[in-house]
């Protein structure tokens, strides 16, 4: 995995050595301290901050042969200190990743089994609709994406500055250098997407993408493979009285190449190229 954002590893160093000096203490007790050390301009600026009483993030994983990362996946995601539930949902794996399912299954861990593969845009269709949080946001099931900058993603959304929040990888401060031509096509299908949309986003494709719940009730999603990113940004831009407040926050990445698993490839950014068009003007 790529090093953190610095930003965000200065503020699990900082936790962590709280934790240690002044064990007992609670998340928001933490905070407390940590913001009469720093300050809370200090403190914003790393992602320090309280969560609210009764919060709860929802986190959205879709999984296809993943059997490698998932375990290591969903542990990452419970260490990160946010009250959350966790919806994985099989899209037919044909590894031991069901295996592995079976036993992370239970507690704040929810399995949803796909009876046959649909694509990453029908396993998040079928996960937004086992939401109970206060706010979702999107994981893959590989460790492409660090679940410890959750913090600094829902920090806009928890501050009532934003209701959907973009993680990009292209303002971030570390990432993997894989392929050239995808960070190309990265670039220019989120440069026609903003022509469509008026959005200035630098990164559309990205994973990370978290809303305030309400965001997603009522939408009616679609596609069913990797459309999912443009379709879903479309919409967003689309809405109207008022219109969705989007903020972006670099996150760090560490990109994995076809030997390791990627999936997404030329066949896909065609396919987004329709989405943008399709989901703008006709849906």
């Amino acid at each position: 995995m790529a090093s953190m954002n610095p930003a965000v590893e200065t503020a699990t160093a900082l936790d962590q050595w709280l934790r240690h000096a002044q064990p007992g203490l609670s998340q928001p007790e933490r905070v407390a301290v940590l913001r009469r050390m720093l300050g809370e301009t200090a403190c914003r600026q790393l992602g320090i901050f309280p969560i609210p009483d009764g919060f709860k993030l929802s986190v959205v994983i879709p999984v296809y042969n993943e059997e490698r990362w998932i375990a290591e996946v969903v542990r990452r995601v419970q260490a990160v200190e946010i009250p959350k539930e966790l919806i994985i949902v099989d899209d037919c794996s044909k590894d031991g990743t069901r295996d592995i399912l079976k036993t992370l299954d239970g507690g704040n861990v929810r399995i949803v089994l796909q009876e046959r593969n649909q694509g990453k845009g029908a396993a998040l269709r079928t996960g937004f609709s086992h939401c109970t949080g206060d706010v979702v946001v999107v994981q893959d099931a590989d460790l492409e994406y660090d679940p410890a900058e959750y913090p600094r993603l829902i920090q806009p959304i928890v501050e009532g500055k934003a209701d959907v929040v973009y993680g990009s990888r292209f303002i971030g401060d570390s990432h993997r250098v894989l392929y050239f031509w995808h960070s190309v096509a990265n670039r220019m299908l989120t440069t026609l997407s903003n022509m469509f949309t008026n959005l200035n986003l630098t990164d559309m494709e990205t994973c990370y993408k978290v809303f305030r719940r309400e965001v997603l009730t009522g939408m009616k999603l679609r596609s069913n493979r990797f459309g999912f990113e443009p379709e879903i940004t479309a919409k967003i831009a689309k809405k109207r009285g008022p219109a969705w407040r989007v903020y972006e926050i670099p996150i760090s990445y560490s990109g994995r190449t076809y030997e390791e698993g990627k999936k997404i490839g030329l066949k896909d950014a065609f396919t987004a190229l329709y989405c943008i068009v399709r989901y703008y003007f006709f849906d």
